[in-house]
């Protein structure tokens, strides 16, 4: 087990934001690299449950770099709004340059879609009204954030009625074996791996696996989600667990 001790309440937000800051230029080789290339399988399976459709307000929150905006973009087409919340200035003007690339998984695409807006904001403070959002859809971004109920009820509250929000986050493998190989890669390969690729020294990479095995598993993940007030809430695994994908609806 590693030793890295997770930063306190009080100082989350601060350590986080420095360690995606120094990160954001590696941060989508290293997903890449890291997960084998399956987040890219991950991420089109997830803007598939969402269901976006044309036409429709769809919110990325925690959007770091903008791969799920991009693919509802798609979705969405040329009269949906798409818009990327981050806190990190860094990670979104990355997504920003994706977006005028028009570059999805390594391929340019020439389908009509939005272009996803780049809004820094707090998770936590969504600068956005009461049921405005259609869809709403978070990708490894709820581990970071300090209030996780504060978090779910400011997505309950922009989403309209009948509103469907998603989440795709690491989560606990089902299978005790591959749940101990799986630590074992996640807290003694990845780091090095990650270091080596980002030449980053804020400890990223050890901080990633620790938050991981601290977020509550599937079933704790799917009762608070309820508890904010979400209706038809459940999951999916995908490999064998490492992965869930949540989802619920206002």
């Amino acid at each position: 087990m590693s030793e890295y001790s997770l930063p306190t309440k009080e100082k989350k937000q601060e350590v986080v934001q420095n360690m995606f800051t120094s990160a954001a230029n590696a941060y989508d080789l290293n997903n890449s690299v890291l997960s084998l290339g399956q987040h890219h399988r991950w991420k089109r399976l997830t803007i598939s449950l969402l269901q976006v459709e044309r036409g429709q307000v769809v919110l990325d929150l925690c959007g770091g770099t903008a791969d799920l905006s991009l693919l509802a973009a798609e979705k969405a087409g040329g009269d949906g709004l798409v818009m990327t919340l981050d806190l990190n200035m860094a990670m979104l003007k990355v997504g920003l340059s994706k977006a005028r690339s028009g570059v999805i998984d390594g391929l340019k695409e020439r389908k009509s879609r939005a272009r996803p807006v780049m809004i820094q904001a707090n998770a936590e403070r969504i600068p956005l009204p009461d049921e405005s959002v259609d869809r709403l859809m978070v990708g490894f971004g709820l581990r970071n954030v300090t209030n996780l109920e504060l978090a779910l009820s400011e997505i309950y509250r922009v989403l309209k009625p009948g509103g469907r929000f998603v989440c795709l986050e690491f989560s606990h493998p089902v299978n005790g074996l591959w749940e101990g190989l799986y630590r074992f890669y996640s807290f003694y390969i990845l780091p090095k791996i990650g270091k080596l690729i980002s030449r980053d020294n804020t400890g990223i990479y050890e901080y990633l696996p620790a938050s991981i095995a601290k977020f509550p598993d599937q079933e704790f993940f799917s009762e608070t989600i309820r508890k904010a007030g979400f209706s038809s809430v459940k999951y999916r695994n995908l490999s064998g667990g490492i992965v869930a994908i949540h989802m619920g609806e206002k």
